[in-house]
């Protein structure tokens, strides 16, 4: 596994789940097309499946 995820919102979460929209806040994303680094553990892997739809995730 990697050390660090680099994860970036591509589409808007507001028509999504409500949950789903508070996972993407979770995850430190605010708006459209911004980057958070995030550490690769289970916790934010199981986040990010959820939203997969939402974001892109690069591995650094």
């Amino acid at each position: 596994m990697a050390e660090k995820l680099k994860v970036t919102l591509v589409k808007s979460p507001i028509g999504a789940v409500p949950k789903h929209k508070a996972t993407v806040e979770a995850l430190g994303l605010r708006k459209v097309n911004k980057t958070v680094e995030l550490p690769d553990n289970d916790a934010v892997r199981g986040m990010i499946w959820h939203v997969k739809h939402l974001v892109k995730v690069e591995e650094i």
